[in-house]
C-alpha cells in the first residue's frame, strides 16, 4: 500500500480522489460505520469549486445546493453593505459561493472512489525509514509508505503523532439552528450569505437549498441544556424576526470554537490536513475549504513524489504552503469577523463600514476585498513558497 488516509470527510476523501486520478494504490479508513449525515460546513468558495470540478463534483453540489454570488453585512437598524463575487469573474471560473451541506460532497467524493473502509478507527500510529504501520480499532496493524491524517479536529493520527495545536478556545460556543422559514420573504433583498453585526448578540443567516442555518453566539454561563432548548432557540430567532406563531426547528447543534494551528503539518511519513492539522471559527467559510486546499496541495505533492516526478524533499513544501495560510490567513480574517460583528467601539465600528462602503463604490477595490474573502488570495499568496 502506497498511501493510508484516516478519515472520510471532504478532506480525506478530495486527497484520495487525487491520488487515486494518479493512480496511486490507496485506502481510506473511517472510524464511523458510514459517512456521517451531520450539518457542518456548507460554504464551498471559488476556488474550491475550481478545485473540485475536475472530480465533476463541482456541478453536482450547485444541483444539490444554492448559489450564492452576493453577500451581506447588515445591521438590525437597516444598515446593509453588499458585496459582488461577480467582481472575480477574470479570477475564477466559479464567481459565487455554492451553499450545500458537506456531507453531500462526501457521497459524491465516496462513491466515486470506492475504497473507503468504514468502522476503521486508527488506534496507533508507528513509523520508520520505510513507511508507517497503523493500528486499527486496536488489533489490526496495516503498512503503508505514507499516511494522511485527515480524522477531524480531535484526530487519533495527531495525538499519535504527539503534536500539539496551538493557539485558543473562545470562551463561548456557537449554537446552529435550521429553519424551513424563508427569511428572504421577511428582510426584502436579503442575500442567501448574511452576517448580522450587533455588539449584544451578533448573528449570521445562510440558505442551503431546503433551510436556511441561523448562527448566535451564547454566553459561558449558559448551559447546554438551556442552549439547545425550545424556548432559548425561538427567543433568538423571534430577535431575528418577530413573527406571530412559532419557528420550526429542523436541525440545532452546539459547538465549541477554536483558534488553534498544529506546531507542524508533518512528522516523518505522516503529514496532517484539514481539521486534525487546523481549527478556526466559522465566520467566514474558510475551515473546510482551507483543509479541501490542504488535500490537494498535499496529494499532488504525494503523487508526484510517488511517481518518481518529484524528488522526496518536493514534500517539505506542504507545510511551508499551507500552515502559513492557517496562521497568517485564515486566523487574521476569521478573529477580525468575529471582532465587526460583535464590535462596541463607535470608531472602530465607522472604521470597518468605511472600508465596505469604499469596496463597493470601486469595483478594484471590491476585487482586493474578494479575494481575499473566497481565499483566491491565500492560494497565491503561498503557491511559489
Amino acid at each position: 500500500m502506497q498511501v493510508l488516509i484516516a478519515g472520510a470527510g471532504p478532506v480525506g476523501l478530495a486527497a484520495a480522489n487525487v491520488l487515486a486520478n494518479a493512480g496511486v494504490e490507496l485506502r481510506v479508513l473511517e472510524a464511523e460505520p458510514r459517512l456521517p449525515e451531520n450539518l457542518r460546513a456548507s460554504t464551498f468558495q471559488p476556488p474550491t469549486l475550481d478545485l473540485l470540478a475536475r472530480f465533476g463534483a463541482t456541478q453536482k453540489l450547485i444541483e444539490m445546493g444554492r448559489v450564492a454570488p452576493k453577500l451581506q453585512y447588515r445591521d438590525r437598524a437597516g444598515w446593509v453593505a453588499e458585496l459582488d463575487f461577480g467582481v472575480l469573474q477574470d479570477d475564477t471560473a466559479h464567481p459565487y459561493r455554492v451553499q450545500c451541506e458537506q456531507y453531500k460532497l462526501t457521497q459524491v467524493l465516496a462513491a466515486r472512489l470506492g475504497r473507503v473502509r468504514y468502522g476503521a478507527s486508527v488506534t496507533a500510529v508507528e513509523q520508520d525509514a520505510d513507511g508507517v504501520t497503523v493500528t486499527v480499532n486496536g488489533a489490526e496493524r496495516l503498512r503503508a509508505a505514507w499516511l494522511i491524517g485527515a480524522d477531524g479536529g480531535r484526530s487519533r493520527v495527531r495525538e499519535a503523532l504527539g503534536i500539539r495545536l496551538e493557539g485558543f478556545t473562545w470562551p463561548e460556543r456557537f449554537l446552529v439552528a435550521s429553519t424551513p422559514f424563508d427569511f428572504a420573504q421577511a428582510m426584502p433583498g436579503l442575500a442567501d450569505v448574511s452576517y448580522f453585526a450587533d455588539p449584544h448578540e451578533w448573528f449570521f443567516l445562510l440558505r442551503v437549498r431546503e433551510v436556511w442555518r441561523a448562527m448566535f453566539p451564547t454566553a459561558s454561563d449558559e448551559s447546554e441544556a438551556d442552549i439547545l432548548s425550545d424556548a432559548s432557540i425561538e427567543r433568538r430567532l423571534q430577535r431575528v424576526h418577530a413573527k406571530p406563531g412559532r419557528y420550526e426547528i429542523a436541525h440545532r447543534t452546539l459547538y465549541s470554537v477554536h483558534q488553534r494551528v498544529g506546531e507542524t503539518y508533518r512528522r516523518g511519513r505522516v503529514f496532517l490536513a484539514g481539521d486534525a492539522a487546523h481549527l478556526n471559527n466559522p465566520l467566514g467559510g474558510m475551515g473546510m475549504n482551507g483543509g479541501i486546499h490542504d488535500a490537494f496541495n498535499l496529494a499532488e505533492k504525494l503523487a508526484a513524489v510517488i511517481r518518481g516526478e518529484k524528488p522526496v524533499p518536493e514534500l517539505e513544501r506542504y507545510e511551508r504552503q499551507r500552515r502559513p495560510v492557517a496562521l497568517e490567513y485564515v486566523n487574521t480574517i476569521t478573529i477580525a469577523n468575529k471582532r465587526n460583528l460583535e464590535m462596541r467601539d463607535a470608531e472602530e465600528q465607522r472604521r470597518w463600514r468605511a472600508e465596505l462602503e469604499r469596496a463597493m463604490a470601486d469595483r478594484a477595490a471590491e476585487r482586493e476585498l474578494m479575494l481575499k474573502i473566497s481565499m483566491i488570495a491565500s492560494l497565491r499568496k503561498y503557491e511559489c513558497a
